[in-house]
């Protein structure tokens, strides 16, 4: 067909695309999304198969360095398995040194219990000797001093003292237990211990060995106090051997506001 003269051409155009635009109108809608997808399906794979890299085949001249590296990675491979085993003996010697720490650990343990029970901070029980302590039921006589008649503190450090020097390891007083700051004072009728206020009668309790009380009775210093306040000013002194006393913990607390710990001169530990 010829081309319209220059004049029509524009009308020409016009018709074409509204004979086109009337032609894809009636084509249905899914046909159209048919259309589009496979285009760009097309596109993909074209896409795909420039941008595929050329295979490789290995020729037997190029599977050398392979099994070279093969052989690395095995030898590799047994060195981690020796240092794995290396890691097993290292853990096993650390486990038995920790039975040895274990050991060191249960010994200082030990040794902490002791000088606990030392200082009175455990309860403790076992075989000993009770003294109680009573004032005189005794007349003052004339010209006397009353007081002597009475119970005092003097008297109950006095038989804590020779209780200690018998063997007794744990003393206590009405239930207070007796330590190394343990104080005793006069406080009217009754007596202060460990800032507790006790009254009578006064019962000291000594832990100690099964002949505690023999040793005891045999001591000179014990006899002369026995004639000095018992037999002298009627102070009523009695005994008994219970087949287990209990001697309660230090019940205050221990403020050390001075002293401090010295340095230990026993030799350290190989």
């Amino acid at each position: 067909m010829a081309p319209p003269p220059e004049r029509e051409r524009p009308a020409f155009w016009s018709r074409v695309v509204t004979t086109v635009a009337a032609r894809l109108r009636s084509i249905p809608s899914w046909q159209v999304t048919l259309g589009v997808a496979l285009l760009a399906l097309g596109f993909l794979i074209a896409a795909q198969l420039q941008s595929e890299a050329p295979r490789v085949s290995y020729t037997t001249q190029e599977r050398v360095p392979l099994i070279g590296t093969a052989r690395q990675l095995q030898s590799q491979q047994d060195d981690l398995k020796q240092q794995i085993l290396n890691l097993r003996k290292q853990i096993a010697d650390l486990e038995s040194q920790g039975q040895g720490s274990a050991v060191q650990v249960q010994q200082l343990n030990t040794d902490l219990q002791a000088a606990r029970v030392a200082a009175g901070l455990i309860g403790l029980h076992g075989s000993g000797l009770v003294i109680q302590l009573q004032d005189s039921t005794s007349a003052v006589p004339p010209g006397d001093n009353a007081t002597d008649y009475l119970v005092s503190s003097k008297d109950v450090r006095m038989v804590i003292d020779l209780l200690w020097l018998a063997g007794a390891e744990a003393v206590s007083v009405n239930g207070e237990r007796v330590t190394q700051s343990t104080a005793l004072l006069d406080i009217g009728g009754s007596l202060l211990v460990n800032s507790a206020y006790q009254n009578q009668p006064y019962q000291v309790d000594g832990i100690g060995p099964a002949d505690l009380y023999s040793r005891l009775s045999t001591s000179a210093a014990f006899g002369e106090f026995v004639r000095a306040r018992g037999e002298r000013f009627g102070i009523r002194i009695s005994f008994a051997q219970p087949a287990d006393i209990t001697v309660p913990a230090y019940a205050g607390t221990i403020n050390l506001r001075y002293a401090r710990p010295a340095a230990s001169r026993a030799p350290s530990a190989p």
